[in-house]
């Protein structure tokens, strides 16, 4: 399992051509309590950089991009119920759904741990 991270503060974790898509900390900590999660249903078919989901938080809404093109295969069912998972666990049981990779190219533009805590740091 490989983890990638965005300049828009999303994580995707990648195993052969299945990946699950997330917020990570940094993204959950600048949003604060989160109140709302629409995530995108099986079937749906996402593209590179364009919106996938939104998140509501007390502070704000966001929309939340897809790190890489594909198809959902499954939607966190969880966060409907508790979306409060993102803040408590935005890296792990806080995921936003899972999708089938239409193009593995499209994950090298993307940042890996290391490069991504650079980047945060100079934020």
């Amino acid at each position: 399992m490989t983890l990638y991270f965005t300049q828009d503060h999303e994580w995707i974790s990648v195993e052969g051509d299945s990946a699950t898509v997330g917020i990570t900390d940094y993204a959950q900590a600048q949003l604060g309590d989160v109140v709302f999660v629409e995530v995108p249903p099986a079937g749906t078919e996402v593209a590179k950089g364009k919106e996938a989901a939104v998140v509501e938080s007390v502070k704000a809404a966001s929309d939340v991009y897809a790190p890489v093109s594909g198809t959902v295969t499954e939607a966190n069912s969880a966060l409907e119920a508790d979306p409060s998972l993102v803040n408590s666990s935005p890296e792990a049981g806080g995921w936003f759904f899972k999708l089938t990779l239409s193009d593995p190219g499209e994950l090298e533009g993307l940042m890996d741990e290391t490069a991504y805590k650079a980047f945060v740091a100079g934020l």
